[in-house]
Parts: C-alpha cells; sequence; structure tokens
C-alpha cells in the first residue's frame, strides 16, 4: 500500500479508536444535537473532525480542507471545493450512530480543481479501508478490486425516499417497481459505494450529492470498473454539490439502463 494511504488509514483508524468506537452505544445526554429536521450531529463528528483537520494540514500544509461541520458553520468553506482541498466527513451515517446502529465510517478525499484525485473510506466495525486514486483503480484493504453485480434478476436497485417529494416517489413506483427489487439505503454513503461494487446492489440513486458524502465513493466505484455519474451522464464534481441527481451502479450496463428507465 502506497504511504500516503497507509498514512490516511491510520488516520482514520486511531480516530475512530479514540473518539467513535468507545462512544457507540455510548453516548451521553447532550452528546446529540440537531442541526436541521433528521440531520443530528454528534460530539464524535465534531471530535474526530477537528483531528483530521489537524493532521492532514500538518500532512499538506497550505492546502485548504472543506470539512461537513464547519461548512455547516461557515458557508464560505464551500469555496474551497474548486481548488485543490481535503474533504472530509467525520462520522459518515450519523443518524444510524446516533441511534445506535450500524453502519457509519469515515470519509476523506482529496480534490483538485473540482475533481476527486484520490478517495478513502473507512468502515471502524469491519475495519474494512476501501481507497483509489484517479487512473490508478480501486482498493479494499490493499488488494485491488474489480467492481461485481449481484447477478440477481431483477437488479437490486437501493433508493432513499427520505429526501423525495410525493411526485418523485411516485415515479419511483411507475417507472423502476416492477423492473427492480427495491431496498432500503443503509443511510450512510461509506457502506452504500462498496455495496456497489461488492456484489450487494446494483444500483443507488442519490438525490442529495454533498462533496463529503459522495466525493471519494464516486472517485473509488469508477475506479473498480462500475459507474457513477450525473442523470445526464455528466461526471460528478465536487463544486456542483448542490446539483441534484446522482447514480451509481455495479456496471456501465445497468447504469445505462436504469438511468434510460429514469429519464422516459
Amino acid at each position: 500500500m502506497p504511504a500516503l494511504d497507509a498514512e490516511i488509514r491510520d488516520l482514520m483508524r486511531f480516530a475512530a479508536e479514540r473518539s467513535m468506537l468507545p462512544r457507540f452505544r455510548n453516548l451521553a445526554a447532550g452528546d446529540v444535537e440537531m442541526k436541521g429536521v433528521d440531520d443530528p450531529v454528534t460530539i464524535v463528528d465534531r471530535e474526530v473532525e477537528a483531528f483530521l483537520t489537524e493532521a492532514l494540514t500538518k500532512l499538506a500544509p497550505g492546502v485548504a480542507v472543506v470539512g461537513e461541520e464547519a461548512v455547516h458553520a461557515d458557508k464560505s468553506a464551500l469555496d474551497h471545493l474548486s481548488g485543490q482541498c481535503w474533504i472530509i466527513d467525520p462520522l459518515d451515517g450519523t443518524a444510524n450512530f446516533a441511534e445506535g446502529k450500524e453502519p457509519f465510517g469515515i470519509i476523506v478525499a482529496l480534490a483538485d480543481a473540482g475533481q476527486a484525485v484520490a478517495g478513502w473510506i473507512y468502515d471502524p466495525l469491519k475495519d474494512r479501508f476501501c481507497h483509489a486514486r484517479r487512473g490508478e483503480g480501486a482498493f479494499v484493504n490493499g488488494e485491488r478490486i474489480a467492481a461485481r453485480t449481484t447477478g440477481q434478476e431483477p437488479p437490486v436497485t437501493a433508493v432513499s425516499r427520505i429526501f423525495l417529494t410525493p411526485q418523485e416517489s411516485a415515479m419511483v413506483d411507475a417507472k423502476l417497481a416492477a423492473h427492480y427489487t427495491l431496498v432500503d439505503i443503509p443511510r450512510c454513503a461509506a457502506e452504500q459505494y462498496p455495496r456497489l461494487a461488492l456484489g450487494e446492489n446494483d444500483i443507488s440513486s442519490f438525490k442529495r450529492t454533498l462533496a463529503w458524502d459522495h466525493a471519494a465513493g464516486v472517485l473509488w466505484l469508477n475506479e473498480a470498473g462500475g459507474k457513477a455519474a450525473r442523470l445526464d451522464g455528466s461526471a460528478y464534481r465536487v463544486d456542483q454539490h448542490e446539483a441534484p441527481g446522482l447514480v451509481g451502479a455495479s456496471s456501465p450496463a445497468i447504469w445505462d439502463e436504469f438511468v434510460a428507465r429514469v429519464m422516459a
């Protein structure tokens, strides 16, 4: 494993062992707050982001850091997404974690000029470390992997209705239900992207496309030979985080068929 990947893995593992795992199913009163509707934040989010921000700044002085909680505090931090920057989701799957449920993880990406150039996804319960660099393939715990489908017919599709309007939810029923096995999302991008390459899900459709949730996963899935892109086929950019619509699939062919049905 290249030195940078090993160093990022060790930072993520240390943060999880110090702040995350001791508090899993052990959060104290006052350790969870609500930033908005269905949008909790915990003491773990803040501790891990502070630790990783400091560590990554030491690792690459002069490279901006865009963390989910920093953006919540100051939206101007989003301006850094168009340049060279680290992107941090300190606790992906916060709602799960706050409820004492799996899955959850840590996501870090390195981006330049709006494109992710490297990404790292860590599941502390499984000690699973997914990483990728643009043009160099996708890896799990240091072993190169190739995306595989579930092999099921109809394909297994994870679709969240949480952020859908009633009209969008009706579209799912009208256009997709007859052609796909619909399953719940894990509410955790750190788990959803691995599922798309490791034979558990074939498709996942995302309405919200925030950079800290998707930068690393999109790169990793594409490097594995799956496909993640906007509905119009354009590449995902971290500096277009408010643009709606993103589909990930275990193969380009499955992606094409799904999007054709959605757009019909």
